[in-house]
Order: C-alpha cells, then sequence, then structure tokens
C-alpha cells in the first residue's frame, strides 16, 4: 500500500504566528527551523513512499524547497491540517493508499511513531482514520497540568473503548486523576500525538462535513469525524526511552530545545 506523509504548515497560527519557521537549536549547536526538522523527522519513516510540506504562504515554501522538500501549495481556506492534508492529496492525482498527517508542531516524533500508526490502519480495514497515543508518565502528567493551570494548551489527551476507538480528544487532561504520581509511574491518561494516517475516501469526505460545536470549542480537527459518527482508531505507541513533546507556544521552545540536547538530537 503506498504512503504519503503531508506536512501542513500555515504561517498564520493564531497562538503562535510563524510557528513553522521557528528556529530550534538542537545538540549540535545548529539551529533549524520547525517545519524543516518535521520534514526530517517525515523522512526517516520506513515505508514512506513520498514526503510534502503542504502550505499556503511563500515564505514557508522558500524555507521548505532551501532545505530539499517537495512543496505543494494549498489555499488559505484551508481550516486545519486535515483539510490541508485533504486539498493536497487530491492536488498530487488521490493516488495513495494511506495519506499520514505529521503535524509541523511535532519534530520529535519517532519514525516508529508513523510506522505503528500506518500498520495499524492496516490492520483495521473498519477504520478511516488511526491516530498514536502515548500514555503518559507522573511527569509528562504533571507537565500537562501545569500548563493548564498557568492558563496554556501543553497538550491534547485522549480516552477511548476496548476497541481502541475514541471516546474524546481534549485540551483538558482527562480522564480526571485525584491522585498524584510519581514522574517515572505510569498514569491512566494518554497524551494524544498530533499525528493522523487516514484511507484516501475518509480524507476526501472531511472538507465537505460541517465544524460541530465540539471541534469549535476544543479547537481540534480530529472530532469532525468522531461528530460525524465515524471511528476513528487510538494506536497505542512507546516512547522506547523518547522524550516527546509538541510546540504549541512559545514556552515551549526551550523545552524542546532541552530535549533534543538531552536525546543527542541534532
Amino acid at each position: 500500500m503506498s504512503v504519503l506523509i503531508v506536512i501542513p504548515a500555515r504561517y498564520a497560527s493564531t497562538r503562535y504566528p510563524g510557528k513553522p519557521l521557528v528556529p530550534l537549536t538542537g545538540a549540535s549547536g545548529e539551529k533549524r527551523s520547525l517545519v524543516e526538522r518535521s520534514w526530517r523527522a517525515a523522512c526517516s519513516v520506513q515505508g514512506a513512499d513520498r514526503v510534502v510540506v503542504a502550505t499556503d504562504d511563500e515564505r514557508i515554501k522558500q524555507a521548505a524547497e532551501g532545505f530539499g522538500a517537495e512543496v505543494v501549495m494549498t489555499s488559505e481556506e484551508c481550516a486545519n491540517g486535515t483539510e490541508r492534508c485533504a486539498e493536497a492529496h487530491a492536488a498530487l492525482g488521490s493516488g495513495y493508499e494511506i495519506v499520514v498527517n505529521l503535524q509541523g508542531d511535532a519534530p520529535l516524533t519517532p519514525h516508529w511513531f508513523v510506522e505503528d500508526l500506518v500498520a495499524g490502519l492496516r490492520a483495521a480495514p473498519g477504520m478511516g482514520l488511526a491516530t498514536p497515543v502515548l500514555r503518559c508518565n507522573g511527569e509528562t502528567l504533571n507537565s500537562l497540568l501545569a500548563d493548564r493551570k498557568a492558563g496554556r494548551v501543553g497538550g491534547t489527551t485522549a480516552v477511548f473503548a476496548a476497541d481502541h476507538s475514541a471516546l474524546y480528544f481534549s485540551k483538558e487532561v482527562v480522564p480526571y486523576c485525584g491522585q498524584a504520581y510519581g514522574d517515572g509511574e505510569n498514569t491512566p491518561v494518554f497524551h494524544h500525538v498530533g499525528v493522523y494516517a487516514y484511507r484516501p475516501d475518509a480524507l476526501a469526505a472531511y472538507p465537505d462535513w460541517d465544524t460541530g460545536p465540539l471541534e469549535r470549542l476544543e479547537g481540534l480537527e480530529q472530532l469532525r469525524f468522531l461528530e460525524n459518527g465515524r471511528k476513528v482508531l487510538c494506536v497505542e505507541v512507546e516512547a522506547r526511552g523518547r522524550e516527546f513533546w509538541e510546540l504549541n507556544n512559545p514556552e515551549d521552545v526551550p523545552r524542546l530545545e532541552a530535549m533534543m540536547n538531552k536525546m543527542g538530537h541534532e
């Protein structure tokens, strides 16, 4: 099955304008933009047939082509990354059997997250969409709770049924935990990793659905699938000792740089 990875990159982010071009310093001291680091992560995925950056901004296009990426220009009307992926896939001829949306704010996404995600979707023919979830340890959970207490969105959490079909995604920390956990302890909270793998029919249908109230309230694109009665497969992935975090706010830059330095991530 042919696999296309799309990295949607939008300059006009409400929370963090210009985010794809924010420089991040790696362990070697070299600065690379967020979109370049995300592209490099995508290129390390085994089994991907093509990797493209999808944007509506000439500054991002020039930067991406400057580091060797293939760029697909999409319209300014795309409301989120999934709509941008749908438009990019259509522009490329809609010939891929699985389309992966590797959002450009997660440059530390390990290649096996995406590989496990694609394998999970292949093994679940009744699902049109799959997304990875990572069990939080106490340290990650406490970081999420601290961000919420400070009025920041530090990440998204997911709850799912016994068959791993999603029940809900939220920028709040769910489910509620009434106890404290040590840094290395497993918790019942799952951090949603912002990567999606779609079957083409589900992806093509998405832009035609109205934005529902939950998607508007949470600002989470995947809720449109749930609000339209489509199942979303949550694929549990393993960190294997790697730290993971997304760049959601300017305050996340030093956190990501510290993680890259600790892991020797150049």
